[in-house]
């Protein structure tokens, strides 16, 4: 069973469990759905590679049509990960996304869809990276759950302690701005996974392509969660 139908089982039956990762108003709030891939041709290397231009383009595309945040990128096969070496890896570069990206301002406060626990957390400080990232453990009746929450501001880590309770639809942090999330335009990078190893503070959000029915069978699609999916997208 794909981990997606696992979780999509739970929710089923518990749909009352389920909380909130942004404010988001499902009949006025519209979402823009960006296209990251190679087939989206405004996205030149010159574009990508500038972090305050990439920006400024995003925001134009929310702004255009009138969306409060961007979206998108569930198993999403990117070329803009050669911006940054992190992701040239020697056999095979990473290029599949791996979670789901919610564009918006810096300061956009995150919320914990689940009751849980903190798993971990780390400031993964590097060009192109999560920068601050926080990771949740959730109990599904038996079922086990990893929340990651990535480019967040360094704010969002004050105070945290691993093991520390956590409730459903509780304030975990807001989003990072680009000098503090990995140098990205402003988002939140959201991600399920069932299995997540002796991960701690980190796990990829982009994998090789040429393993992606390993992946579907660990990484939920974060819909199920987020449950955009009636939202009157631009």
């Amino acid at each position: 069973m794909l981990a997606t139908e696992k979780l999509a089982a739970y929710i089923k039956v518990r749909p009352g469990a389920i909380g909130k990762v942004v404010d988001f108003d499902v009949k006025s709030d519209k979402l823009y759905p960006l296209d990251l891939t190679a087939a989206n041709t405004e996205l030149t290397p010159k574009l990508v590679a500038d972090t305050e231009a990439f920006s400024r383009w995003i925001n134009k595309k929310l702004s255009d049509n009138n969306a409060r945040y961007g979206i998108g990128g569930y198993m999403e096969h990117r070329t803009i990960y050669n911006r940054s070496p992190l992701f040239n890896t020697d056999d095979e570069p990473r290029r599949l996304h791996l979670g789901l990206d919610i564009w918006g301002d810096a300061g956009t406060p995150v919320y914990a869809p689940l009751d849980g626990t903190v798993h971990s957390f780390a400031d993964n400080d590097n060009f192109g990276d999560y920068g601050p990232t926080i990771m949740l453990q959730h109990n599904l009746d038996g079922l086990t759950l990893c929340s990651l929450y990535g480019h967040l501001n360094r704010t969002s880590l004050a105070n945290l302690q691993v093991g520390q309770a956590i409730s459903k639809n509780q304030q975990i942090a807001t989003f990072g701005n680009a000098a503090e999330n990995g140098h990205w335009p402003p988002h939140l990078h959201f991600q399920l996974m069932l299995n997540i190893g002796d991960a701690k503070g980190d796990y990829p959000g982009v994998g090789q392509y040429s393993r992606r029915a390993e992946y579907l069978a660990n990484i939920p699609d974060p819909e199920l969660i987020l449950q955009f999916a009636d939202a009157n997208k631009a």
